[in-house]
């Protein structure tokens, strides 16, 4: 399974130490540079980032298609526009992504999207995390994670906790 990570599920799962799921749940992941940029230079120092950085199951791979990038970066931030270029490019079969208008064009460009809280719900339903809402807790209280209200509710209940 080819899997691309934008920076902020891979922060997320960072700050709430559970970034130690998607090798487990996808063997490997690509992140292009903006994202790499952003995790891991820009948040240099920050607990867990050196440990990811060196990790065998992380991928830093460059973006091809400049102009896709350029043309993605008329409304999503750099980390974003290259995670969708790569994904394309890659031919990925997920893309991780939680920013609502970065996910809307991936998905308009027929990509597969999942977010922090899609990971966790996944890595439950095969075993790997007992419940779900410490993880949600952990998200918004750890991370600093927006989860609306009405998010939390809604995963709670389909989860049945």
């Amino acid at each position: 399974m080819i899997v691309v990570s934008d920076s902020s599920p891979l922060v997320a799962l960072i700050d709430i130490d559970q970034v130690s799921l998607l090798p487990r749940l996808y063997e490997r992941v690509l992140v292009p540079e903006a994202v790499w940029r952003e995790t891991f230079v820009q948040g240099e120092g920050r607990p867990g980032r050196e440990e990811v950085a060196r990790a065998p199951w992380l991928e830093r791979r460059s973006v091809v298609d400049t102009l896709a990038v350029r043309a993605l970066q008329e409304g999503l931030d750099a980390g974003e526009s290259e995670a969708i270029a790569l994904a394309v490019e890659a031919k990925a079969d997920l893309l991780l992504m939680d920013e609502r208008l970065g996910r809307r064009t991936a998905q308009h460009m027929g990509l597969k999207v999942a977010g922090v809280i899609g990971v966790l719900v996944d890595a439950q339903h095969k075993g790997m995390v007992p419940a779900i809402r410490p993880q949600l807790d952990a998200l918004r209280d750890r991370a600093g994670f927006r989860v609306s209200d009405e998010l939390y509710r809604r995963v709670i209940m389909d989860e049945r906790e």
